[in-house]
């Protein structure tokens, strides 16, 4: 009873997300952890690096990340971050099985879950409803990707701010200011304006 207990404790978030959009039975919820590898990162701790093979998409159980380029006179560009609940990697490398173009490392000390692409695609066959899960993960990522690509082309850098606040809640705590505006692709004094100008609309 108490291996049942630390089993299910250890798994507590990734599986307490998973039956967000589907239900496992218990052979199903082992099947599924069984391939899962266990990560603890400290804050500043790289994950992938440019330049590594990726052979894993990862699940954030606590903790966040960051993932950004490095352009050819060593400035970084924040593509994403991914706080509790969210799932990272190097995608292109991770389905293409490239190397990676992108660096991820840590904003606070995480916990992450990892997840072998072999191991995923033997998942879909063992156990069909992952792929359901998956499929719709992906297509959120879609979605979330084109509508950042528009928010950049269209929107107005206060627009894209408040786009950031309704993606990320509360990250805003706990990232540096340099970070969003890197993110939105601003500078940190613009970034100070925009949220002195929205304290000013709200009183």
């Amino acid at each position: 009873m108490q291996i049942k207990a630390q089993y299910r404790n250890m798994f507590k978030e990734i599986l307490t997300h998973v039956e967000e959009l589907i239900t496992l039975n218990t052979s199903e919820k082992e099947r599924f952890t069984a391939v899962l590898i266990k990560k603890k990162l400290r804050k500043k701790q790289f994950l992938i690096q440019q330049g590594d093979p990726v052979t894993h998409e990862y699940f954030v159980a606590s903790g966040g990340l960051k993932a950004y380029e490095v352009d050819e006179n060593g400035d970084e560009h924040i593509v994403q971050f991914a706080i509790e609940n969210w799932w990272i990697s190097d995608f292109k490398a991770f389905f293409e099985g490239g190397k990676a173009t992108l660096n991820i490392d840590t904003i606070e000390d995480s916990i992450v879950y990892g997840i072998s692409k072999q191991d995923l695609e033997a998942l879909f066959l063992a156990i069909p409803k992952f792929d359901r899960f998956f499929r719709i993960k992906l297509t959120a990522a879609f979605v979330a990707l084109q509508d950042r690509v528009l928010s950049a082309m269209d929107k107005s850098s206060g627009e894209r701010y408040q786009d950031f606040l309704k993606a990320y809640p509360n990250l805003e705590q706990r990232v540096p200011n340099y970070m969003i505006a890197n993110y939105l692709g601003i500078k940190p004094e613009s970034l100070s304006r925009i949220r002195k100008n929205l304290v000013k609309a709200s009183s």
